[in-house]
């Protein structure tokens, strides 16, 4: 028999682990992207700095390190239950890439042209209806690739659920491994054409998203 066709149906396991796990950090992800890049904006100082905080501590930190703390040190540590594996993955990947993204987010507001806002101002539109109807939905248009590209880098990261006992594609691709050495590198090299395949639609949505930032924004 074909080692390919014992090594695919194997694989196709953790399928739905990996798929679930990533929608729901990408959703959460970008939640906090835009909390946070807001935040980021805000005459609040305290505000500001607590969301700078979390801005520097998950991008100056390995996500590897971050899923470990909240698996093993954060219920050591504080008795705390962080539920499932699963939830603790997506939380781990969802902070960490909503950290990335939220200055995404805060950089592509600030790169709307000024003259925006002040037309807005001229017709006595206030702060709020500024952000939601001028200089907001112009931004959006700009974060679009980088959201991708990011997205991208997320399906990648799902990889490291494994780790905490979750049973993915890779975990699957690992197994294997262990119990058939010689075909290490061709169990590698399906596991690599899955996340290929995988991230197709979201390389096909960043290409789509590129266009059109390159509309550019109204000056």
């Amino acid at each position: 028999m074909n080692p390919i066709t014992e090594i695919a149906p194997q694989l196709l396991r953790g399928l739905q682990t990996t798929l679930t796990v990533l929608l729901a950090s990408a959703l959460f992800s970008y939640l906090m992207a835009f909390i946070g890049g807001l935040c980021r904006l805000s005459k609040n100082f305290l505000l500001r700095k607590f969301t700078g905080l979390y801005i520097e501590i998950f991008r100056g930190t390995s996500l590897i390190v971050q899923l470990f703390w909240l698996y093993y040190a954060i219920p050591i540590l504080f008795d705390i239950d962080l539920a499932s594996n699963w939830v603790i993955g997506v939380i781990a990947i969802g902070l960490n890439y909503g950290a990335y993204l939220s200055e995404v987010v805060r950089s592509s507001i600030l790169s709307v042209a000024p003259g925006q806002s002040e037309a807005a101002t001229a017709l006595n539109m206030s702060s709020f209806q500024r952000m939601r109807f001028v200089i907001f939905p112009q931004a959006v248009r700009m974060m679009l690739p980088e959201f991708g590209n990011y997205t991208i880098q997320m399906l990648k990261g799902t990889a490291l659920i494994s780790l905490i006992g979750l049973r993915d594609i890779f975990y699957y691709g690992d197994i294997m491994r262990s119990t058939n050495l010689a075909h290490a590198p061709l169990i590698y090299a399906v596991v690599l054409i899955f996340y290929f395949i995988l991230a197709l639609p979201l390389i096909f949505f960043t290409r789509k998203a590129e266009e059109i930032a390159k509309k550019g924004v109204a000056s």
